[in-house]
C-alpha cells in the first residue's frame, strides 16, 4: 500500500458509524434474547477459548437456551492470523451458520471480522482487503461482539489487524484493514466480564486505551468529533487503570475502564492513529508480543517524538492525566504529561524497553512459541541494527502512520524505534 496516498484525503473528514451497544453491569447475560431479534439461528462463536474462566460456556449456553444452534471455534491466537479468519470462514460456510458472534479482546473480534469479510467474498483470502474499504459486498452476517477485555475497542470499530503469515511466511506482515462493513452489529461491554482478566494483561491493554485515546488528540487529521472523546478517555484510564489492575474485583475501576476502551475506540475510528500502533504492529508481526504491551512501550517514545509539533495538545493531555499545569507554559505541561505517562507504566510493571521482554515476562507469552517456524524461530527480541531497520521499514509501510501528527520518514522514525528498542526512559525525563 502506498499510505502516502493516503494523506490526500485528510483536508475531507469521514465520520465513520458506531454499532448500536449495550454497556454496563449484566450486559453479556441479555445476548440470547438480542440474538434471537436480530434473526440469528445458526451462530459460528469466535474465540480464543478464554481458559481458565467459565465466559465462553456461559454465553454459548445463553444463546443455545434460547434455541440457537453453536458451532465453536476457539483457536484464535494473540495477534490474529490469517488462518484464523480462514479456518472461521471455512467452518461457518462447512456448518451453514448465518451469524457471528466474538467472545474475548481485539483478537477474537478482529479474527471474526476477517471471517465476516471472507464468507460474503465467497470464501476470498482475508488478505487480499487490506486497506481502506476493500470489500466489495457491503452486506455481510450479522455479528455480535462481546469484549472480556478493556483494550482494543474493536468491537465498536470499522478497524481489524490481521497477521499476513502465508504471502511471505519468512516476513510476516501485520496489517490494519479498515472497512465500514465490517463494524459489529451489536457490541456488549460487560465489566463483569473484566474481572477474570490477568494483571499483566489488565495493565497492557490499559495502555492500549491510553493510545488510542491519545493518538486521534494529536493526530494530523485533527478530527473535532473525536477531540472529547480522545480527552475523556485519557483521563479515564489515568484515574482507573491502577486500580483496575492492583484491585480487580473493584467494580469502580473496571467499569471505568470499559467506558475508556469504548469511547477511545470511537474516537480513533475516525480520528485516526499514529506511529504507536505502527511500531506496535511491526513488533508483534516479527516477534508476536502482546499489542497493547508493544504500545505501552513505544507510547513515550512516540509523544517525545511528536512533541515539537503538538506541544498544546499534549499540555492538554497532561490535565487530563491528573496534572496540575497552573503556571507552566505548553512545553513544561506536556514534559509533565510524557512523565505522567512512564509514572503510570512504572506503576502497573509493564517492561521499559522491548529487549527487556523475554519469554517469562508475562502470562501466555507467545515469544518463541510458534505458531509457525518463523515464530518458533523469533524467541529473543534482539534489537540489533538489522532488527530495528525491518521494524522500521514496516512502520513506514503502516496504515496508521499517516495520521502521525509529525512527519515519519526512515531517519526520523528510526531513532525512535532503536530507542524503544534499546533505550532508557529516564533519557525522556532529562
Amino acid at each position: 500500500m502506498q499510505v502516502d496516498e493516503l494523506i490526500k484525503p485528510f483536508p475531507i473528514k469521514e465520520f465513520h458509524p458506531f454499532p448500536r451497544a449495550l454497556l454496563g453491569p449484566g450486559a453479556h447475560e441479555i445476548i440470547g434474547p438480542e440474538a434471537l431479534k436480530l434473526g440469528f439461528k445458526k451462530v459460528l462463536v469466535m474465540t480464543s477459548g478464554l481458559r481458565g474462566t467459565n465466559i465462553v460456556p456461559k454465553i454459548v449456553g445463553s444463546l443455545e437456551y434460547h434455541g440457537l444452534e453453536v458451532v465453536l471455534y476457539d483457536k484464535v491466537e494473540s495477534n490474529p492470523k490469517d488462518y484464523n479468519s480462514m479456518e472461521g470462514a471455512a467452518l461457518y460456510q462447512e456448518h451453514g451458520c448465518d451469524s457471528f458472534v466474538s467472545i474475548g479482546g481485539g483478537s477474537s473480534h478482529d479474527a471474526c471480522k476477517g471471517a465476516r469479510i471472507s464468507v460474503a467474498h465467497d470464501g476470498r483470502n482475508v488478505n487480499e482487503f487490506e486497506g481502506f474499504n476493500k470489500s466489495e459486498n457491503p452486506k455481510n452476517p450479522p455479528h455480535i461482539a462481546v469484549s472480556t477485555t478493556a483494550g482494543t475497542g474493536s468491537e465498536t470499530s470499522w478497524a481489524y489487524v490481521i497477521t499476513d503469515t502465508t504471502t511471505d511466511p519468512d516476513n510476516p506482515h501485520k496489517y490494519v484493514a479498515f472497512d465500514d462493513a465490517c463494524v459489529p452489529t451489536l457490541a456488549i461491554d460487560d465489566p463483569v466480564l473484566y474481572y477474570d482478566c490477568p494483571t499483566d494483561y489488565t495493565a497492557q491493554c490499559g495502555f492500549d486505551v491510553l493510545a488510542h485515546g491519545s493518538e486521534p488528540f494529536v493526530s494530523r487529521l485533527n478530527f473535532t468529533p473525536s477531540m472529547g472523546s480522545a480527552l475523556y478517555s485519557i483521563k479515564l484510564v489515568a484515574e482507573n487503570l491502577r486500580l483496575a489492575t492492583w484491585n480487580p474485583q473493584e467494580l469502580e475501576g473496571r467499569q471505568n475502564m470499559m467506558y475508556a476502551q469504548y469511547i477511545a475506540g470511537q474516537a480513533f475510528n475516525s480520528g485516526g492513529l499514529g506511529i504507536v500502533h505502527s511500531i506496535s504492529h511491526a513488533v508483534s508481526a516479527f516477534y508476536d508480543t502482546h499489542h497493547g504491551l508493544n504500545n505501552a512501550i513505544a507510547l513515550p517514545r512516540v509523544w517525545a517524538f511528536n512533541m515539537p509539533v503538538a506541544y498544546k495538545k499534549y499540555a492538554q493531555i497532561a490535565g487530563a492525566m491528573g496534572v496540575d499545569t497552573y503556571g507552566m507554559t505548553d512545553v513544561q505541561a506536556a514534559d509533565a504529561a510524557l512523565a505522567a505517562a512512564i509514572r503510570l507504566l512504572r506503576d502497573v510493571g509493564i517492561p521499559e524497553k522491548f529487549t527487556d521482554v523475554t519469554q517469562d515476562t508475562y502470562s501466555k507469552n507467545r515469544l518463541g512459541k510458534g505458531p509457525t517456524k518463523f515464530y518458533e524461530n523469533a524467541s529473543v527480541i534482539k534489537g540489533n541494527d538489522e532488527d530495528i531497520d525491518r521494524i522500521t521499514r514496516h512502520v513506514l509501510g503502516d496504515a496508521c502512520t499517516p495520521g502521525n501528527p509529525k512527519e515519519c520518514t526512515f531517519e526520523t522514525v528510526r531513532p525512535v524505534v532503536e530507542h524503544s528498542m534499546n533505550g532508557d526512559l529516564d533519557d525522556l525525563l532529562s
